[in-house]
């Protein structure tokens, strides 16, 4: 047999390709019996269903949403923070029988993800708010939720208080008696690592947090060291934590971008002979299970991944379900509290 279609099924049962199609999309404009039988047949001869495609196409509505995400999708397997607030998403999203979509922001040749993925609506999280994936989903006028990153006026957005968890956290080593003190961060660096200037990267949190550490750190008189931390590869993460505490006038408390980053600074740390936190104090940021094994447990800054996730997701949902309807869904613009957690990792600043 060849190729079974819609009218396969139809002529074996005897009936329109209409009625069959209805089997499949519309159940409740036929008897059970005359279902049962037509669905009988399909089985019976391998066909799975009209074309996804074509389905979309008659409903205006692809049943995916995206999450737009880094150049490289394996950060959504490999880092904490991230399946954290995946996983909340998809608990969000599961019940409206939607699936979830990943999107690299990088494209391949012809290929555009954001440009090209069939897609009812998505989440712009974790990426460069400059990147062209960020303007494709902009220029198809999906339903959008923007998910750390910097407000527009006229979408939903979900934000933790980035900024005042930064503050909290080095106003703790202040309160410690730190005056020399460095700084891990994702922003662009120059060419020795040390940042050329301040808020210079497309990326939102990493703005957000040095504007959170500095604000509290100028204010007591203190100029600190701050050192581009890139999260990726591990090995480039520890040179960066290195270059930070090798230095003549070494610090004795490091502020950092993420969890990750402080977990590298702990080791390099290690590596030349000093004392976690009676010679380096280290804060991290999110409060990821890795703060727990490290040891001493890290003290770090808490945000809400699973609610941030489960916020955008129904933020999502809602514009998605507007939009569907033909209604103008309102641009809520939610921020998230965080909360400093002082564990075994931050003392008082060592004498002399």
């Amino acid at each position: 047999m060849g190729r079974v279609t819609l009218q396969t099924v139809a002529d074996k049962v005897g009936v329109s390709r209409m009625t069959v199609s209805n089997a499949f999309s519309r159940p409740d404009q036929l008897s059970d019996t005359l279902r049962t039988k037509i669905l009988a047949a399909a089985d019976e001869l391998g066909y799975v269903g009209p074309d996804p495609s074509a389905r979309a196409l008659a409903k205006g509505a692809t049943g995916s949403v995206g999450v737009l995400m880094t150049d490289s999708l394996s950060y959504a397997f490999t880092d904490e923070v991230s399946t954290g607030f995946l996983s909340a998403i998809t608990d969000e999203i599961g019940p409206t029988g939607r699936a979830l979509t990943l999107l690299t922001s990088s494209s391949q040749g012809d290929v555009v993800p954001a440009r090209d993925v069939p897609l009812d609506g998505a989440l712009v999280y974790s990426c460069d708010g400059f990147s062209p994936a960020v303007e494709w989903l902009v220029r198809r006028d999906l339903p959008l939720v923007f998910v750390d990153q910097d407000p527009p006026e006229n979408r939903p957005t979900v934000n933790v208080d980035d900024r005042g968890g930064a503050r909290a956290a080095a106003q703790h080593l202040l309160d410690l008696g730190h005056r020399r003190i460095g700084i891990l961060t994702g922003e662009k660096a120059g060419p020795h690592g040390e940042v050329e200037g301040e808020l210079v990267s497309g990326h939102y949190v990493s703005q957000q947090r040095l504007l959170g550490w500095t604000d509290a750190l100028r204010a007591a008189g203190v100029e600190p060291v701050i050192v581009r931390e890139p999260m990726t590869p591990e090995d480039a993460a520890y040179a960066g934590a290195r270059l930070l505490l090798e230095r003549d006038g070494r610090p004795t408390g490091v502020l950092c971008h993420s969890d990750v980053m402080a977990h590298w600074v702990v080791r390099a740390a290690e590596d030349l002979g000093l004392t976690i936190p009676d010679d380096v104090s280290v804060v991290g940021f999110d409060d990821n299970p890795l703060a727990r094994r490290i040891r001493p447990e890290l003290t770090t800054v808490w945000q809400p991944i699973a609610e941030k996730g489960q916020v955008a997701a129904a933020a999502l949902t809602a514009a998605i379900d507007a939009a569907q309807a033909g209604r103008v869904q309102p641009a809520e613009h939610v921020v998230l509290p965080t909360e400093l957690v002082v564990r075994g990792s931050t003392g008082p600043a060592p004498q002399g």
